[in-house]
């Protein structure tokens, strides 16, 4: 959901009281999403856990999950936090926080049933259009995953199994997606 004050910065977001909302800007217009629920952090924690697992030892990526600040262009008027991202290891180590767009090699939302045109549409937008190679929503409800690859690409809906393979690391990340939403909210 949009406010309706047009020009917010970060430091007026900083600046709110917290009140357990997720408050993310772009283009100085700020979205609030209510306290994600129980399912919703279970499978961002499960997946983060499965990037960070299949990660390990690498010098490709690092899995991060939110709150976690990631940043384009005019820094002060824009700030998201996807639900679980990679950030693009330089020479080992993580960029400068806060993530720069084009740091990140995923990111990931969980969907929100209040407001699905935010992650499905704008952040998908924002994402593929500032350099981050790929883009996933996750449907609890529908338990399935949309992938975009870039600005372009239609997308896809996947209920099966889904592949991730980054650049230089030897192996793609197998999900078979039952699977995962079976353990993540068991």
């Amino acid at each position: 959901m949009s406010a309706a004050r047009a020009e917010w910065t970060v430091d007026m977001l900083d600046a709110l009281p917290d009140d357990g909302q997720r408050y993310e800007l772009v283009d100085g217009i700020v979205h609030v999403t209510p306290v994600p629920g129980l399912p919703h952090q279970l499978i961002a924690g499960h997946l983060y856990h499965l990037l960070k697992l299949y990660l390990r030892g690498s010098t490709v990526g690092r899995a991060l999950i939110s709150p976690s600040d990631v940043r384009r262009g005019d820094r002060t008027r824009n700030r998201v936090q996807p639900d679980a991202f990679v950030v693009r290891l330089v020479d080992g180590a993580l960029p400068r926080y806060p993530f720069a767009m084009p740091d990140l090699l995923l990111a990931v939302e969980v969907s929100s049933p209040n407001d699905p045109l935010y992650d499905y549409h704008t952040k998908r937008t924002l994402y593929m259009a500032n350099g981050v190679p790929e883009y996933w929503v996750i449907n609890p409800d529908a338990r399935n995953l949309s992938r975009w690859r870039h600005a372009a690409d239609p997308g896809e809906v996947l209920s099966a199994e889904l592949e991730w393979l980054p650049a230089g690391m030897p192996e793609p990340l197998v999900l078979d997606l039952p699977r995962f939403f079976d353990e993540a909210t068991a």
